[in-house]
């Protein structure tokens, strides 16, 4: 695959494989996330298909997000709001974003599943894309390999042979380069 969307870096091969999910307990969601403001729209339009997967705690649509809006050149709308962080004791970091269950599974990827749409149907760009990440050239990239495997709870742990990136992160990929297109 050659694609100008994509960062060099990801056409390479390392000894990096994805965590070990739910072993990891979700340990990205720590902060929460930043939520195109389109998709804060979506998401509460559709929050009756929501509420059933959210944890019973965290069922009040108006608290789901922080209102705050940032400006952000990767979102449609070019403004992205932040999703709740609420306090979790169980969880690393000892806070996690409102969506997350006591399972470690996001409540709107289980609201999409459930619902017989595609997992990613409510998923926010950023939770959907980690631990890649966009750079100054609006490509797709991935920070440097010995950070993220060193970071505790990362994404990424070492693996025992060489993977292309590209495999490791296929289906994002599949997934950021098809809709891209359309």
């Amino acid at each position: 695959m050659s694609d100008k969307r994509l960062d060099p870096r990801l056409f390479e091969t390392k000894k990096a494989e994805r965590c070990n999910f739910p072993e990891c307990k979700a340990a990205c969601c720590v902060y929460g996330t930043w939520v195109d403001k389109v998709h804060v729209e979506d998401i509460l339009e559709n929050a009756e298909i929501i509420l059933p997967y959210m944890p019973v705690d965290n069922r009040q649509a108006e608290l789901w997000f922080n209102h705050k809006e940032e400006n952000d050149p990767h979102a449609l709308s070019g403004k992205v709001i932040p999703t709740t962080v609420v306090p979790d004791p169980d969880h690393y970091g000892g806070s996690a974003c409102i969506f997350l269950r006591g399972d470690y599974k996001c409540a709107l990827q289980v609201a999409g599943e459930e619902n017989n749409l595609h997992p990613w149907r409510f998923k926010p760009f950023y939770c959907i894309l980690h631990p890649l990440e966009m750079d100054d050239q609006n490509r797709i990239t991935l920070d440097k390999i010995h950070l993220l495997v060193a970071e505790e709870a990362s994404c990424l742990r070492m693996a025992e042979k060489d993977i292309p990136l590209q495999d490791t992160f296929a289906e994002e990929l599949e997934y950021f380069l098809k809709k891209k297109e359309k």
